[in-house]
Order: structure tokens, then C-alpha cells, then sequence
């Protein structure tokens, strides 16, 4: 527990007084770089947060996004680095349970979970493999056992996560507008703890999370238990219906002290506490520990005195334990005891608004450093090279992944993990389509346009479905912020996805930044992670597979830009050159034009081009319809057959359309003034790709299936 000195002046100048033992815990909690963003905050609100569909209330711990018809989609990103990277099953775990009561915060019902996952190089490094493995248990053994869906995400390998792991889970909520919680409270309103006990386990979370990880701290990673998580948002659900509950918040990072503070601060109220009253699982816990524990399956939950026989009977029915543990008052106080004595008394404003800091920055001088292109060329022919990237873990199915997630429970998922991006059908005729993306190798080559590129990447994915982005959640992950060349990266990607969102007009909802990530080699890539939510009013696109000569449309132009692609790390081993940027106009005119498309049912079925690019895939495509493929590079562009292959250019489309819509397709993107080519057809068993009369790469759909199907598996299996 250390203060920097503009903390202690901070202190001195507002309390004027020596703090307790108890206060200086609760601020150490409060204002670590986990819960009080003091390195990101004042930077943050650049991003817009304001839309048609968007409810803002006091308090929330999750985004509100109004669906029309009486019905909200809630949604909130949260990640469990630190902690997974010590106990992978344990600290994904804990990560679903937290992000689901964020959810359950507003009102709403978790109906769906996604995440983006990084990891180490899991070829050649049996620790990245057991992390990997174990981590994606702990996702899939928590979201099973509360039976809501995982229903997709993302993952990357990379040599600058070895020893690490970013576990970032990313929760969807449905309900209606009527039933959302208006966070309120008036003197002597009952302040409840609900949920699971109180131990040590946590005991310093957030702290751990602001550091930069050198040991196994295992007492900081959280216990996961998620029968008590169903049987929590069971009875909160039915004690919202049963109007018993005036504000709530989920005991996240910081525990009591954040949950306290924070709701006190938000709504301008006082909050005193009886630690003595906090129902626990080892009954030795000091005051101090029982303040700062980030046990697991706990809410803090305020209620009006003549509904608190009801909320407890609630709570007996579901047997969970409930606990009177303070009051509300008028002072905008928080106040701590154990029974007469006082441990802390702050005013809730000045713990919950930690002092914010002011770091420098200056561009990293590894970026003048960076090659343009690889110096060796490559023998292997371009077939053998597309079974390479094929199978390349970055790129290869991830069936392996979701295969252990229950994507079904529910029977809200329309578009199962696999696809451009996952669909949940909603209870007011529409459906929701979310996807998450990332790429820390464009990122690290230009923070700004590889941060702008995951953004417009994910949008790709939803309008793949026929979805017009309505939202989005970012989580900003980077190296330690004290360093000013890596708070630089951090600045550059925060105003690249904030000039995108505000050109798209799309909201930023929620979101996290996470500091220190950090090996023993040094920090990691910046990696940005970028989800979005799409709304579909009608009927979604679904992946339908392409039939014998169904046409390829390709939306959007192929550029010379394949630095930190796929090909150029996986096959030259060379990470460097230029990264992909957007282009704004064209990627909306190219997105407008595509949902056009759909809502006029004119295309069979549409796919982005990103990872592995062009070649990649069309592969995809073949794969899906068991069917090959003839593409002519000539009607792509004048560049290099391994540029025309394997740029990972963005604003991209592959659509597949019946032949007797073609010329209905060519009119609209015309009109839109769209960049398309017709560059091919689906026929006969294998895929090949030309220029002009010559072949250049031809390969059996079946064989790219089983090499695309069974790599990652073998290489978890098999090591």
C-alpha cells in the first residue's frame, strides 16, 4: 500500500488529518489504476457516448441500448489479465461471473457471453498451451454451469504475450425498458450485502491488477462458485419484479470500499457500514481485509425498509445469504464501523474521484525502426503457402474453442460461433448480432489505424449478418502507462477509435483500460479490443453456403499493405511494414451499400476479408460449401499475385449472389459509387485462383478442410 506524493499532497490539502489504517486501505483500493482509470479517465470522455438508442442512468455498470418495442440490450466488457495468467481456470472464471452481475446491475438478464482471448505462441510453448487450455475451461465451466451461452469470440497468439494471458469477457443483458433499475435511495433506505460470504480470496485484487505482474500472487485471484451466481440472478430478478430493490451495483475490483463509495458518490447520499453485520467465510478477517476483499457472487443491493421481509424472503427461498450491513444517510459520507467504533469516515466523492494524473508521452522509437519488407523470398508454391496459413493457429477453425462453450442454452443463438459474427435472436421480432476483434500486430505497427482497422473490423462482421452497428464496447489493453512511450500508443489508439465512432456515429456504451500487462521480456503489443453490437429490425443474413455457379462479388479495393499480416509473420517470420488503414468514406459507403444489399435480399450470403486476406477467404467460403472456386487476381487489382492474395486491406466484402440478381447487385454499388469487381464464380471441387489464363494456386477443398478444421486441436493436443 504506497500513495505517489501528488496523492499524499491530495490527501493532506482535502482531509487535513491523519487517516486511519481502514481509510488509507479503502484508498489504496479505490484509487489503484484498476478502479480509478487515474492515467486514462480525463482522456476517456473524448470518446462519443451519446446515440439514439443509448439510456444513460445513474450508476450503471453496464451500457443500456434501446431495442425498440419496450425492450433494452445491456452490455459491459471486463478482463481478468493478472489473475488468469496465474490460475487460468480460476481467473477466467471469476472474469464471466463478474462481467454477468455487471449485466444483472441494470436489471437485465445475461442471455449471452463473448470473448477475445491472447496467449503466447501455443506451438512452440507448452505454458502458453496450458493456459490456453485452462482458461478456456474456466470460460466454458462457468457459463455452462449458469447455463447462458458463450456464443463467440476471438483469439490471438503472440510471441509478446509468452507467460501471459489477456482474457477480456464481454457479457450481453435483454429486458425490458419498464423493468430497468432507476438507481435511487433516500435516508434510511437498508443497505444489503447479497450473495456469496466474504473471505480472503481477492484480498488485494485490484492492486495486483495495477502492477506489473513479477509473481504468482495467488491469494489476489478470486474463488469462483457458479450455482450461487444462478441462484443470485434468479432472486434479483425476482426482487426487481417485486420492486424490493432501489439501487445495486455488483462488488467487482475494490470490493466493499468501490461498491460503497461509488454508489454513494453516484447518488449523492452517505452510506454507513457495519463490517461486524458483512456475513463471512472465515470469521478472522480484520476490518481492513473485509473492506478490500474481492470475494466472488456478491451484490450490494439498497432497499426501502418495508420491502426488506420481502427481499430476505426472496433470498431464503433461493437460499443465498443476506445481509443488513448499513443505512443510508444525507451526509454524502462514507462511513465505516465495527460496531460503535469508527474505522474510516470520508466524504464518498473524494474516495470514489481519485486524484487523475497527467502522463507524458512521446512516440516510441522502435516505429522509425521498423522494416518495410521481408528480405528473403519464398520458395514454397502459393497452394502450399494458403494449407500454411490455413493451419496457422491465428487463422485456423477455432471449433476447438467453442466446441467446449454450451452456444446453444437458451435457444436465442441464431448465428453460432465459427461466422463473420454470432446473432441472438431478441423477444421483439429483431435480432442482435456482437462481435469482438483485435490485432495487435497492426497495432503495433501503427496504434492509431490498427486500433481504427479492429474497430472497422468488427462492424464488418456484424453488417455480414445485415446488422447496422448501434453501439460499442472497447477494452484499451497496454504495457505499463508510466512509460511515456507506451501511454503514447495508448493516446493514439484511444483518438483513432474515437475519430472512427464519431464519424460511424456509433456510441462507445462501456468499456475498460487495462495497464501494466507486462512480461518478463517486456510490455505487450498494444491491444486494443473492439466490440460491437449490431441490431438487425428483420430477418438476419445468415452464413448460407454457396452453390455451384453462384458469383463472387468483391466490395472495396485490395491495397498494397500487407505489413503485420498473417503472411508476412507466418511465412516470412517478419513483422513489419505498413499496417492496413481506413479509408471513412469508403467504409461507409462499402457498409451502407452491403446492408442495402441484404435488406433488398439480393446477395446468397456475405464474408469480410482480414486475417490471411483474399485467399484465406475465399477458402473459408469454399469450405462452408463444401465447393470450390475459380478466381481470376486480374479482376482484383493490378498488384502482385502476394499482394492480391494475402493483404489484409480493410473495407472488404465477399458476397455471393445468384446470377439473376447480378445486375440488380452492380446498379446499387454503382450508384453508391462503390469499389467492386465481379472475380469469380463457386464450381467444381477445389480452389483456384488464376491470373488470367495462368494458374496460380489451386487446392482440394476437402484437404484445406481437414489442415483449417484439425490444426489448433492437434497442436493442443499433441504439443
Amino acid at each position: 500500500m504506497s500513495f505517489q506524493q501528488h496523492e499524499k499532497l491530495h490527501i493532506k490539502k482535502n482531509i487535513k488529518r491523519q487517516l486511519t489504517k481502514t481509510e488509507l486501505q479503502i484508498l489504496a483500493a479505490e484509487w489503484s489504476e484498476h478502479c480509478s482509470y487515474k492515467s486514462s479517465k480525463k482522456h476517456l470522455r473524448m470518446l462519443p457516448s451519446s446515440g439514439p438508442n443509448v439510456i444513460v442512468e445513474k450508476g450503471y455498470d453496464s451500457g443500456v441500448l434501446d431495442v425498440g418495442n419496450g425492450y433494452v440490450v445491456t452490455v459491459h466488457i471486463e478482463s481478468h489479465n493478472h489473475p488468469s495468467a496465474v490460475e487460468p481456470f480460476g481467473g477466467a472464471a471469476t472474469g464471466v461471473g463478474g462481467v454477468i452481475r455487471d449485466i444483472l446491475s441494470a436489471g437485465t438478464r445475461p442471455i449471452a457471453l463473448f470473448d477475445g482471448l491472447r496467449f503466447g505462441e501455443i506451438q512452440n510453448d507448452v505454458n502458453a498451451r496450458w493456459l490456453f487450455k485452462n482458461a478456456v475451461a474456466g470460460i466454458a465451466d462457468y457459463g455452462n454451469c449458469l447455463g447462458i451461452p458463450t456464443i463467440g469470440g476471438e483469439v490471438e497468439f503472440d510471441k509478446c504475450y509468452t507467460n501471459y494471458a489477456l482474457v477480456d469477457v464481454a457479457s450481453v443483458g435483454f429486458g425490458k425498458k419498464s423493468k430497468l433499475i432507476k438507481n435511487h435511495a433516500n435516508k434510511g433506505d437498508i443497505v444489503l450485502l447479497i450473495g456469496g460470504s466474504t473471505g480472503r480470496d481477492g484480498v488485494g485484487g485490484s492492486q495486483f491488477a495495477s502492477d506489473a505482474l513479477e509473481g504468482e500472487d495467488r491469494s489476489a485471484v478470486q474463488i469462483p462458485d457458479p450455482f450461487i451466481e444462478k441462484l443470485i440472478i434468479e432472486a434479483i430478478l425476482e426482487a426487481r419484479d417485486s420492486k424490493c430493490i432501489n439501487a445495486m451495483k455488483d462488488l467487482g475490483g475494490g470490493g466493499l470500499s468501490c461498491a460503497i463509495s461509488e454508489t454513494a458518490e453516484s447518488l449523492g447520499i452517505g452510506i454507513e457500514l457495519d463490517v461486524q453485520n458483512v456475513h463471512l467465510r472465515e470469521l478472522d478477517l480484520s476490518p481492513d481485509e473485509i473492506m478490500i476483499s474481492e470475494s466472488q457472487e456478491r451484490m450490494l443491493v439498497i432497499t426501502s425498509p418495508k420491502k426488506l421481509y420481502t427481499i430476505k424472503k426472496i433470498c431464503k427461498k433461493y437460499k443465498i445469504q443476506c445481509s443488513v450491513i448499513g443505512k443510508v444517510k444525507k451526509d454524502k459520507m462514507m462511513h465505516v464501523k465495527k460496531g460503535k467504533k469508527t474505522l474510516a469516515l470520508l466524504p464518498a466523492d473524494f474516495v470514489a474521484r481519485g486524484p487523475l494524473i497527467d502522463r507524458p508521452k512521446s512516440k516510441p522509437k522502435y516505429l522509425s525502426k521498423i522494416p518495410k519488407s521481408p528480405k528473403k523470398k519464398i520458395s514454397k508454391t502459393f497452394s502450399d503457402i494458403l494449407l500454411d496459413l490455413l493451419s496457422a493457429p491465428n487463422i485456423a477453425s477455432k471449433h476447438w474453442v467453442f466446441r467446449q462453450y454450451d452456444h446453444e442454452v437458451g435457444i436465442r443463438t441464431v448465428v453460432k460461433p465459427g461466422f463473420d459474427s454470432s446473432v441472438l435472436r431478441l423477444d421483439n421480432g429483431k435480432s442482435l448480432s456482437v462481435k469482438i476483434d483485435g490485432n495487435p500486430k497492426h497495432c503495433y505497427l501503427n496504434p492509431r489505424h490498427g486500433a481504427i482497422g479492429c474497430f472497422e473490423e468488427a462492424c464488418r462482421n456484424v453488417v455480414c449478418t445485415g446488422a447496422k452497428p448501434i453501439g460499442m464496447v472497447d477494452h484499451l489493453q497496454f504495457g505499463n502507462p508510466e512509460d511515456p512511450e507506451i501511454f503514447w500508443t495508448f493516446m493514439e489508439s484511444l483518438e483513432g477509435i474515437t475519430e472512427y465512432a464519431k464519424s460511424m456515429k456509433i456510441p462507445c456504451v462501456g468499456g475498460k483500460v487495462s495497464f501494466y500487462n507486462e512480461t518478463n521480456d517486456g510490455p505487450i503489443k498494444p491491444t486494443p479490443l473492439i466490440g460491437v453490437l449490431g441490431l438487425i429490425e428483420k430477418s438476419p443474413l445468415l452464413p448460407t453456403p454457396p452453390s455451384k455457379n453462384n458469383v463472387i462479388i468483391l466490395v472495396g479495393d485490395t491495397k498494397d499493405e500487407l505489413g503485420g499480416s498473417e503472411y508476412y509473420e507466418y511465412i516470412h517470420k517478419f513483422v513489419g511494414g505498413d499496417a492496413p488503414t481506413v479509408d471513412f468514406k469508403e467504409s461507409k459507403k462499402n457498409m451502407n451499400s452491403v446492408l442495402s444489399l441484404v435488406s433488398k435480399k439480393l446477395i446468397k450470403s456475405a464474408h469480410d476479408c482480414s486475417k490471411g486476406g483474399l485467399a484465406v477467404a475465399i477458402s473459408e467460403m469454399c469450405m462452408l460449401g463444401k465447393i470450390g472456386s475459380e478466381i481470376d487476381l486480374k479482376q482484383v487489382s493490378d498488384l502482385s499475385i502476394e499482394k492480391n492474395l494475402f493483404s489484409e486491406s480493410h473495407s472488404r466484402y465477399l458476397l455471393v449472389i445468384d446470377g439473376k440478381n447480378l445486375n440488380s447487385v452492380k446498379k446499387i454499388l454503382q450508384k453508391n459509387k462503390c469499389s467492386f469487381s465481379k472475380i469469380g464464380k463457386f464450381s467444381g471441387d477445389q480452389i483456384t485462383i488464376k491470373l488470367g489464363s495462368k494458374t496460380v494456386l489451386k487446392l482440394r477443398v476437402d484437404k484445406a478442410e481437414k489442415y483449417y478444421l484439425n490444426s489448433l486441436g492437434e497442436i493442443i493436443q499433441n504439443g
